[in-house]
This record gives C-alpha cells, sequence and structure tokens, in this order.
C-alpha cells in the first residue's frame, strides 16, 4: 500500500487554505490523523506499512500554517479554525466514518472534532492531547515567556525545548523553525490554553459515544487525571515506556502495537 500525495485547496472561514495531505483511501472507514503543534502529517504515516494496520485506510494533512500547508490568514489559525479545516478536508474526501486519532495539539483538535460530530468518529485514540490545564507545558509559554515580536518568541521557544530534559525533545525543537510559521503560533497556543482552562475537556471526553483510547508516554505517568480515566468504562490508557510527549518519536514499535490491538479488538 503506498501513499498519495497531493495538495488540496479550501476555502475555510473566509481563509484561503492549500492543504498538504496524505491518504490511501478505498472502501474502508479510514483513520484520520492530526498532528501536533510543531509535528507533521507523517507522523503516523507508518501505519500504511505496518503489518498489523495496512487494513485500515489513512488520511493525514499538515496544519494551515504547518509543514508544507499555506494559509492566507495565519492569525486565524485557532483551534476551532483547526476543527473547521478537518470537517472540510473530511467533506472534500467525501468521508462519513472515521477512525480518530491525533496527537497533543491534534488530539485536543481531535476531542472538539469527534466532540461535535459524534455520528462520524468510530473511536478515538488520543496520543497525550490536551485534557486539563497541566496539559499546557509547551502552549502556555506564550503568557510566561511572553514577547511581542513572533519571531523572538518562536526563537526562544525553541532554544528552550532543544535543552529540555525530556525524551525526543532535541529532536523536535530540531525541526520547529521548518515546520512551523511564527505568525501561527501565538493564536494555537492562545486557543489551546483557553480550551485546556475553560473548555470541559475531561467531560467532553468522557461523554463520546465511541470507543476511547488515551496514550501517554511514561514520563507523564504522574498526569492527575491517570486515575479518572482507568476508573471509566469505554476508556483505554496506553503508557508507552521509554518515551515522553513524542511517542511516535521515542517508541514507535510500542505505540503502533497499542493501536492495532485496539483497533483489532473494535474489530
Amino acid at each position: 500500500m503506498s501513499l498519495t500525495y497531493a495538495t488540496v485547496p479550501l476555502q475555510v472561514k473566509g481563509v484561503n487554505l492549500n492543504l498538504a495531505t496524505i491518504h490511501t483511501l478505498n472502501a474502508e472507514p479510514p483513520i484520520l490523523f492530526l498532528h501536533g503543534f510543531g509535528s507533521c502529517k507523517e507522523d503516523l504515516a507508518d501505519l500504511v506499512i505496518h503489518p498489523a494496520l495496512q487494513k485500515h485506510d489513512f488520511i493525514a494533512f499538515d496544519a494551515p500554517g504547518c509543514g508544507h500547508s499555506t494559509s492566507d490568514n495565519l492569525s486565524a489559525t485557532d483551534i476551532p479554525f483547526l476543527v473547521a479545516t478537518a470537517e472540510a478536508v473530511l467533506n472534500y474526501f467525501q468521508i462519513t466514518k472515521v477512525h480518530l486519532m491525533g496527537h497533543s495539539m491534534g488530539g485536543l483538535t481531535a476531542l472538539i472534532l469527534a466532540h461535535q460530530n459524534h455520528d462520524r468518529v468510530l473511536s478515538f485514540v488520543d496520543i497525550k492531547g490536551n485534557l486539563a490545564p497541566e496539559d499546557c507545558f509547551l502552549s502556555r509559554q506564550i503568557f510566561t515567556f511572553s514577547a511581542d515580536d513572533p519571531e523572538a518568541f518562536f526563537d526562544e521557544f525553541i532554544d528552550r525545548t532543544r535543552k529540555a530534559k525530556s525524551y525526543a525533545s532535541p529532536l523536535y525543537a530540531s525541526t520547529l523553525r521548518a515546520r512551523v510559521r511564527a505568525g501561527a503560533v501565538r493564536p494555537i497556543f492562545e486557543s489551546m490554553v483557553h480550551l485546556s482552562d475553560h473548555g470541559d475537556l475531561m467531560d467532553k471526553f468522557l461523554g463520546l459515544p465511541c470507543p476511547k483510547m488515551f496514550m501517554f508516554g511514561e514520563e507523564n505517568r504522574g498526569l492527575s487525571y491517570l486515575g479518572r480515566l482507568e476508573e471509566e468504562e469505554g476508556v483505554e490508557l496506553a503508557m508507552i515506556e521509554g518515551s515522553g510527549h513524542f511517542p511516535m518519536y521515542s517508541n514507535p514499535v510500542e505505540m503502533y502495537r497499542r493501536i492495532s490491538v485496539f483497533l483489532d479488538r473494535l474489530q
């Protein structure tokens, strides 16, 4: 199975986009993957060659202001806009049912997308997407290290991330400048913080009627809400050993194994 690369022109909320997409779309409901801040559509592309996952179709795209996608209004790039963009992509490809996966910013976007589209989402794998204020360890820096110049803030953000004593953080930092336009950082981060503080995200997650997995690296095993998730029916916890916020970089073998077991169980 090979990936198709295509640029999709869309207009979302009056903003003109050219979205860089990858997909393998045939007859089955696909996996829609939404990447995290500073990551890319290829983060889970190995799904199409993983032996246990080849039976699933797949679609992903670089978010507006990120990767190879372009936007004529970067200031519009907040989480509600990213949700609307994901809906537009589904409509463009005439996809009515999806298995939803999202990492970090993409996990938060996917959560709001699923909350607003219960009938379209067959399952949800949330890879350390925001559920509570404590999840804003990156995005809250827009306030704690405030700077008027977006380029200056981003340069300093990259430097702090590069020096962080955390799994895969230097690797992640090394590509940030190529993967994110500085003008998109503030609206994304401010929106993530606002929703994490005031968006009732945990209730939205637990209220989803589809099967759910919350995946996190062992570095995050101290999250305060894991005990609550463990007690809830319909939620599977997946801790990925030897990783932190980026299991796809630190321990992809175990990450794909857990995803395949979760999806096989749904069959």
